[in-house]
């Protein structure tokens, strides 16, 4: 892995603050050097403009939203990134605000060239704390920002009431009950809470998220996207549960934004770790289940439309 150049995906809707953020990245005294690529929607670029030019290279991508047409702009990108590898630390794509954060997060496992070169670091999204509540109402790219974020940075909370941001921080939590969560006023944040996270490095689930395991989690809202989770006290067959969940991401994979289990496999002393983005699965076998320690089986999923029973009984049904 350590070879390999992380990269940060940074999303968020429209204003919320993205591009102060990435302007307090480059132009704090980390020592570090970033490629930065801005994706643009339209003809005409301004965010570059607006990025501090410190000594950062910014690459555009434009026409279009990057979720479609500039994935191959990204892809190309990256490769000529590649040839000038050594000259910069970590790469940050900030997405337009209309973004689906998904398909990019997507290139970075289907593409090969990109995936042997590169690693995703985390998909951190940007909120603005008083307008996010009218943006769900109305934006489905918001949502699916929230709901695919590792990161989330609440910003311009000095401009609600300690009420109001209680609320929007359900409302968040109704979505993505997992992301590490962040309040701030203009994208105030040490930058280590937003770079080197290792959100998708199976290794670190565990460690990021110590209390994924523990109860809790249940959110069940009528709005269309939600998140669901499951637990099995005790031991899943893998013969049975491996053909269930890629069945479930092929047929189901357009619904379900993210996914993720910590599972114990019957007669393997290891946890068997995963996590998919739509219809992409990627899972390993991690550290030791500690002594003494309770072994359980645990998926979450974040998606549209899910099917919570058919989803609990699918995954009951791979219990050893």
């Amino acid at each position: 892995m350590s070879d390999k150049i992380p990269v940060t995906v940074l999303t968020g809707y429209l204003g919320a603050g993205k591009t102060t953020l990435l302007n307090r990245i480059l132009s704090e005294p980390h020592g570090k050097k970033f490629a930065v690529v801005v994706n643009e929607f339209g003809e005409v670029g301004i965010d570059n403009d607006l990025v501090v030019g410190a000594d950062e290279e910014v690459f555009e991508m434009n026409n279009g939203c990057i979720c479609c047409t500039v994935r191959g702009d990204l892809i190309r990108i990256i490769d000529g990134l590649m040839k000038r590898k050594g000259q910069f630390d970590a790469i940050i794509v900030e997405t337009t605000g209309l973004a689906d954060p998904a398909p990019v997060a997507q290139t970075f496992f289907m593409d090969e060239d990109v995936s042997s070169k590169t690693r995703l670091d985390a998909v951190v999204t940007v909120v603005d704390a008083k307008w996010l509540t009218e943006r769900l109402k109305d934006a489905p790219e918001a949502k699916n920002q929230v709901a695919f974020a590792d990161v989330i940075i609440l910003n311009k909370t000095d401009l609600v009431t300690p009420e109001e941001l209680s609320a929007v921080e359900a409302q968040i939590r109704a979505i993505n009950p997992y992301a590490k969560l962040h309040r701030t006023q203009r994208a105030s944040i040490d930058i280590a809470e937003v770079l080197g996270r290792n959100a998708f490095d199976l290794d670190r689930v565990l460690e990021l998220e110590p209390d994924f395991l523990e109860e809790g989690h249940h959110h069940h809202h009528d709005e269309d996207v939600k998140s669901v989770s499951f637990t099995i006290p005790g031991d899943v067959d893998p013969a049975k549960f491996m053909p269930w969940v890629n069945d479930l991401v092929q047929q189901e994979g357009a619904n379900i934004l993210r996914s993720k289990g910590i599972l114990a496999f019957q007669g393997e002393p290891k946890r068997f770790v995963f996590q998919g983005v739509h219809m992409i699965l990627d899972g390993d076998l991690t550290q030791d289940w500690k002594p003494g320690e309770k072994r359980q089986s645990k998926i979450v999923f974040i998606g549209r439309n899910l099917d919570r029973e058919a989803l609990n009984k699918g995954f009951l049904a791979c219990a050893a």
